[in-house]
């Protein structure tokens, strides 16, 4: 398939990102790796709004790319950091096959607390675990990229390059499922779940092909995470991270592959300056900006691109 404009735009923004990750401070650079590393979790529960499902259990799967990269480290010595994506992306999708058998029975506040249920699993699971930290978690000592070690201070923004390079390509892909006959679908099956049935298209199976792909991703951030702060611990399972999740997600929206990117970035701001400025109450910042998005931006932020580009044409 030919690629189309918004296609090309990804990856030209994407290519701009990375170009200015060599201009911006190492801790500028951090924070944007840990927000583009969590906008993929994020496509995944957008991927799921955009069906009717909201799901609260998102850190499962963020969790699960993190400690497969990490125990893949510290345990079996790997240090090619394709390598770690790879088993995190492959133990990930393999739970969602089998999870997904039943959470695509369910529906509305059932889905989404069956979700939750499975991640607090996971997270007591890990907190009772001695042999990976307990409660502390334990860090990612080294890692190459197809054997190329970056040399002393280039760590940081090696993974940054990387993660942009990553989220670009998924960008791209999901963009392509949207369009795609089950892409949409989903829209189709939120609306109106009956007529989707007479019309020859198993709901279920669209739903379940959204919860794989939406643990796929979250792997794939949760690795790359995990690998840019260089340590995992029981928190990436635990409920308020995937609340994190979906808050972006209602700031973001799902009107375009590129909004939850925006809005993670966004946050992640939001959050740092908050801490710094009122670190009390640092929890009112987000509340704020969350209410400001619902009461001015129900659409979320990508709505106001769309507005824009209605008023100039």
């Amino acid at each position: 398939m030919q690629m189309d404009r918004s296609e090309w735009l990804l990856l030209a923004g994407g290519l701009l990102i990375a170009l200015g990750g060599f201009l911006l401070p190492s801790w500028m650079v951090s924070i944007a790796t840990s927000a583009f590393a969590t906008a993929l979790v994020v496509q995944g529960v957008v991927l799921l709004i955009r069906a009717g499902l909201v799901s609260f259990g998102q850190g499962l799967f963020f969790g699960i790319g993190g400690y497969a990269a990490g125990m893949s480290n510290r345990f079996l010595g790997v240090t090619e950091v394709f390598g770690m994506l790879a088993l995190g992306l492959v133990v990930a999708v393999a739970l969602a096959m089998v999870l997904g058998l039943l959470v695509s029975r369910y529906r509305e506040i059932f889905f989404a607390m069956l979700t939750l249920a499975f991640s607090m699993i996971a997270y007591g699971v890990l907190v009772k675990s001695r042999a990976l930290g307990s409660t502390d978690g334990f860090g990612i000592d080294t890692w190459h990229i197809l054997g190329w070690t970056p040399p002393d201070g280039y760590g940081q923004l090696s993974l940054f390059l990387l993660t942009v390079t990553i989220g670009s390509i998924v960008a791209v892909l999901l963009h392509r499922y949207r369009r795609s006959a089950l892409g949409l679908a989903c829209e189709a099956i939120r609306e109106n779940e009956v007529r989707v049935e007479y019309m020859g298209i198993s709901q279920r199976l669209v739903l379940y092909i959204n919860y794989v792909i939406a643990a796929a991703v979250g792997a794939l951030g949760g690795s790359l995470h995990a690998l840019a702060i260089g340590h995992v611990d029981p928190g990436m399972t635990y409920w308020t991270t995937s609340g994190e999740f979906v808050f972006i997600a209602l700031l973001a929206g799902s009107g375009h592959v590129a909004a939850p990117f925006i809005a993670a970035v966004l946050f992640a701001l939001v959050r740092t300056y908050a801490v710094e400025l009122i670190p009390n109450a640092w929890q009112m910042g987000l509340g704020i900006t969350l209410l400001l998005i619902i009461l001015f931006l129900p659409g979320g932020i990508w709505s106001l691109f769309t507005r824009l580009r209605r008023a100039t044409s």
